[in-house]
């Protein structure tokens, strides 16, 4: 089994945590993953406050630094579509899922946007 989409990103956000997984759909593995239920993570975050855009910004970051440790930064690309990713978590949590995937771009994680969203 071959997808084209074979390295897909997953967001997990929840009232407390935010978690971002990138999946590799060849194998049904989680290849790389960040969370800000991660104690180095937690420990930075202001206020104590886990779930906010900044928090989803800092877990993007990390989640970028780990997939350039693995080699996947800049290879086939992660695919993520926003669009069905703020569907599942609500317009709220909008601005936190825009947050990590701006976070990724900068830096310089080849992301491939599955969607027909202009931002």
């Amino acid at each position: 089994m071959c997808p084209t989409k074979r390295y897909v990103l997953r967001l997990f956000i929840s009232l407390k945590h935010i978690t971002a997984n990138v999946i590799d759909r060849n194998y049904g593995r989680i290849v790389v993953s960040a969370s800000s239920v991660e104690h180095a993570l937690k420990e930075g975050f202001e206020c104590g406050r886990t779930c906010n855009a900044k928090a989803a910004a800092a877990v993007g970051e990390v989640l970028a630094m780990r997939l350039k440790v693995e080699g996947l930064a800049q290879g086939r690309g992660i695919h993520v579509n926003v669009q069905k990713e703020v569907q599942k978590k609500g317009f709220k949590n909008q601005t936190k899922v825009w947050a990590i995937v701006n976070a990724l771009r900068n830096h310089d994680v080849n992301l491939i946007i599955d969607d027909s969203d202009p931002q």
